[in-house]
């Protein structure tokens, strides 16, 4: 169908061309807008990443300084966040989630798997009544966190049954909705929490806690770090993600050493 017309000295819009001219206009007006976003974003300094509030508070944030020596020309914002974001509405770049790594739109790389040890401070140890031996539990207040219907959620009941343990009410305790806060309530001697092993990592290099049984469940889950497909690959979300691997090989290394 033509949408022009060309005359000696001019070009002029057939009536088709001008029923279409508004609409086309706006088409190209919009694509313009996404581009000049695009460039706008990749020029940023700025890197947005997104991460669970335990996550960011116990593992990203102390290890923020080496990012900033490798790349001082990016400065992270740190959105911390239990629910789901909308990576294009939010404007957030990167993220590290804990899941089965199944996030439609999105790259996954799988950053580490989720262990889980009993934890709780050391006064514990020797209280009354003692806490030395499996058993021991029954007498002592369980922590926990309340994963808000995730699925494959780590629970005491499956972490007694890995260790064979049997006559401890798994459901007796106080209940969290956020990892942190349950994490300081042990650290104040109110009981055992289990958790993930990265989240008190820096608590047992303290002596804040201890873990009373050397004994570990692997989680159905694992920390992935997603990125929507069409921006995966951006140099800034490149950087953050190669990061978080290296901080990850190091743990690895530490802990095979």
């Amino acid at each position: 169908m033509p949408l022009f017309r060309r005359l000696t000295r001019e070009i002029r819009l057939t009536e088709a061309g001008q029923k279409a001219l508004p609409l086309v206009t706006e088409g190209f007006d919009k694509l313009a807008d996404a581009i000049s976003r695009l460039t706008d974003d990749d020029a940023s300094g700025i890197i947005t990443v997104s991460a669970a509030p335990t996550f960011a508070a116990k593992w990203l944030v102390p290890r923020l300084t080496t990012f900033n020596e490798r790349h001082p020309d990016l400065s992270v914002r740190l959105d911390a966040s239990l629910g789901l974001v909308d990576f294009e509405r939010e404007g957030v770049h990167v993220g590290v989630r804990l899941g089965t790594g199944v996030y439609p739109g999105m790259r996954s790389d799988k950053l580490f798997d989720e262990q889980l040890v009993p934890a709780c401070s050391p006064v514990l140890l020797d209280g009354d009544p003692p806490l030395r031996e499996l058993a021991d539990l029954k007498h002592h207040r369980l922590l926990h966190v309340d994963w808000g219907g995730m699925r494959d959620a780590p629970t005491w009941a499956a972490w007694l049954a890995h260790a064979g343990v049997e006559g401890v009410d798994a459901e007796k305790g106080a209940v969290f909705t956020i990892e942190n806060l349950a994490i300081q309530a042990a650290i104040a001697g109110q009981g055992v929490v289990l958790v993930s092993k990265f989240a008190v990592e820096a608590d047992l290099a303290s002596g804040a806690l201890v873990t009373p049984f050397d004994i570990v469940m692997r989680s159905n889950a694992a920390f992935w770090v997603v990125a929507p497909e069409r921006s995966a690959d951006r140099p800034k979300v490149a950087a953050f993600r190669d990061w978080l691997f290296d901080e990850a090989a190091k743990i690895e290394a530490r802990h095979n050493a």
